[in-house]
């Protein structure tokens, strides 16, 4: 099965693509690579999932947060790219998350995105390498965002 075929398997809705709230590109292709800009968690209906781990969000409801961004990704490759399809695996994920100094499972949070990832390309392609790191703040007050590297298939 394709990544496409994947995805629909999952039976998710991906959101709208996020247009940049700043100065940057939603993605760049620089030779066989897609570099992803950070995204946040944008819900189907074009709002945000908003909170700090910790205080406002417990940790598997950051971790659904990091999926939805997973979703929100996704959305902006196949905006830019008309398919998942031109992904041949992922390369690097950098998580960061909205937490309480005293938060300390970012990298529980992290795997929503990752999870999807290895759904949609399996575990061999879908899982890169990543970190996972806690922020004072992220715009919005988003409970996650993260950008991502994928290498184009052939």
């Amino acid at each position: 099965m394709t990544a496409a075929d994947n995805f629909a398997a999952l039976g998710m809705v991906l959101p709208p693509p996020p247009a940049p709230k700043g100065v940057y590109k939603p993605l760049l292709i620089v030779d066989r690579f897609v570099y992803v800009s950070g995204h946040g968690p944008v819900l189907p209906d074009g709002s945000l999932l908003h909170g700090k781990a910790g205080v406002d969000v417990n940790a598997d409801g950051a971790k659904l947060a990091a999926q939805q961004v997973g979703l929100t990704i996704l959305s902006t490759l196949v905006s830019q790219l008309g398919s998942l399809n031109r992904i041949k695996r992922v390369i690097k994920v950098l998580g960061m998350v909205n937490a309480t100094p005293e938060f300390g499972t970012h990298p529980h949070v992290i795997n929503g995105c990752s999870e999807l990832f290895a759904k949609i390309w399996g575990p061999e392609n879908g899982i890169g390498v990543r970190s996972a790191v806690g922020m004072g703040s992220l715009p919005d007050n988003i409970t996650v965002e993260i950008e991502a590297i994928f290498e184009l298939s052939d």
